[in-house]
Formats: structure tokens, C-alpha cells, sequence
């Protein structure tokens, strides 16, 4: 893409903050790399304002829009068709103008999940999977993971109502609520850290000498990219995949709903690396 004019395609990405997210430079790291006159620009809504954003979609000929919190709930109550992921999540995190000017709705993180996991060369069918979190993280990871027919599901979180309910999210027979958090990570094949802990910290939400060799460990933290957790299962020997893989995957997903096309994902990556890089 030589620059914006008349002819630029214009995707946004909507939240409230706006201003951290990486998703402007991944998707036009994305465009650039494919030469689409497209751009996406970052478009701060308050809460107050998210329902107004379906509308604002058709009023103002956007090809499409990334939706990042507080609004990804409302919006879901408001587009007119939601994909299954989304219709199970209440929340959406992509918009995409079908046929006919119909507003589409769906979720990409879960699947974006799954993927960035095959791309580490794990598949998560029949594999036993521990969850940490019960957030909106953690159910699309639980949603996603239930959708590839895993072995079981433990999801670990310090309510057991909201374990409960984000477990429900999997197909009956899959889900196993823990209490037990050291005997559930010990058993596990996937272990996935989808809380807050350890961003911008040295702090890891699994407890020492728990970890071992055979086990894929995902965290969806990403700043810092090297996290306590992955430190350590790196150094048991564990697969770590890291949580940009998530974000990125996720992206591609987007990119594809909106253009029809499969993105660069090396490009992807590598501008979210830099843009992390500069925020140290």
C-alpha cells in the first residue's frame, strides 16, 4: 500500500482503551504485505456509546471492524447474524459487512487459539487440558478446545461458579471442573494460563516443580513475551507456546473474514514483536 486516498478500504478496531492495541499494526503489517489499499485505524468508543456501533459500521462504509472491550457483548445483542462461536461466547470480536449490507458477527480468539497451538505442532484432540482463568479468555480457549474434541477440560479459577459456568461452554461429557489446581497441572497434556498473572511481572499462576517434559504449556500473557511460566516449562523441557501466537492467529482469521485472503503471518508477528519491543 503506497499511502491512503480515495480508494483505501478502512477497517477500524473499536474498544475503549484503544490506544495499546496492537491490532493496527498487526493488520497493516498484514495489508502491506499482500498490497491491499486497505488500512485499519484505531477508533476509541466509550461504553456508554457501544451500542451505537453496528449503525456507525453502515453509516460509515466500513469494511469491517476488530471489537475489543468493553464492547464485544453489546455488540453481539446488536448485529444480525452471529457465527456459532460467537452465538455460544455473547460476544464478538469481529464484524464483517455480508451480503446485502448484513452485519455479521463473530468470535476469533478461540479458533486463533487452536491454531496457534497446530502451529507449535500440538493437537489438542483427545489431549487432557487444564485451563486457569474463567474469564472471556478462558471460555473462548474452553469453547475452542471443546470444539477439537479434547479429552477433558479442567478449568481452574478462584470462583467455582464462574469454573462452572465457563466449563459448561464445552460439549457435555468434556468439561471436568478442578478444585484441586497442583493435581489437575500435574495430569494435564495442555496446561493454559488465560489470567492476568504474570503481565508485567515475574510472577507465574502455576506453583513450582509442577511442570514436566511432556507437557504443552501455553500462556496467553504477552508482555512480557518471556513470562515466568514459560521460563520454567522451557526449562523442564515442556513445548511453550507463547501468547502473541493467540493474537496473531486471531488477526489472520480477521484479515481473512474481511479480504478473502490468507495473510502473512511472519509479517504479522514480526510487526507486533517490533511494536512490543518499543514499549519496554
Amino acid at each position: 500500500m503506497s499511502g491512503i486516498n480515495g480508494a483505501t478500504t478502512v477497517v477500524g478496531v473499536i474498544g475503549d482503551p484503544i490506544s495499546h492495541s496492537l491490532s493496527p499494526v498487526i493488520h497493516n503489517a498484514a495489508f502491506g504485505s499482500a498490497g491491499l489499499n486497505w488500512v485499519m485505524v484505531p477508533l476509541a468508543v466509550q461504553a456508554a456509546d457501544g451500542a451505537s456501533i453496528v449503525d456507525a459500521v453502515r453509516t460509515l462504509g466500513l469494511a469491517g471492524v476488530a471489537v475489543t472491550m468493553p464492547h464485544k457483548q453489546v455488540v453481539a445483542r446488536s448485529v444480525d447474524i452471529l457465527d456459532p462461536a460467537a452465538e455460544a461466547l455473547e460476544s464478538v470480536n469481529t464484524i464483517v459487512v455480508g451480503e446485502g449490507g448484513q452485519i455479521v458477527g463473530y468470535s476469533t480468539d478461540g479458533a486463533g487459539f487452536v491454531e496457534s497451538l497446530m502451529q507449535a505442532g500440538v493437537d489438542p484432540a483427545e489431549r487432557r487440558v487444564v485451563v486457569l482463568g474463567a474469564g472471556a479468555a478462558a471460555r473462548s480457549v474452553i469453547d475452542a478446545l471443546g470444539r477439537k474434541h479434547c479429552d477433558s477440560i479442567g478449568v481452574v479459577n478462584r470462583s467455582y461458579d464462574a469454573a462452572v459456568t465457563a466449563a459448561r461452554l464445552a460439549p457435555m461429557g468434556t468439561a471436568v471442573e478442578v478444585a484441586d489446581a497442583a493435581g489437575a497441572l500435574s495430569t494435564a497434556d495442555i496446561v493454559v494460563n488465560a489470567t492476568s498473572v504474570g503481565m508485567g511481572s515475574d510472577e507465574s499462576p502455576v506453583p513450582p516443580g509442577v511442570l514436566t517434559s511432556g507437557q504443552t504449556v501455553v500462556d496467553l500473557v504477552y508482555h512480557p513475551l518471556e513470562t515466568a511460566l514459560l521460563h520454567e516449562a522451557r526449562r523442564v523441557g515442556a513445548v511453550a507456546v507463547d501468547g502473541l501466537g493467540m493474537l496473531v492467529h486471531q488477526a489472520a482469521l480477521q484479515h481473512r473474514l474481511w479480504t478473502g485472503m490468507t495473510p502473512d503471518l511472519v509479517s504479522m508477528r514480526e510487526a507486533a514483536n517490533a511494536a512490543l519491543q518499543q514499549r519496554r
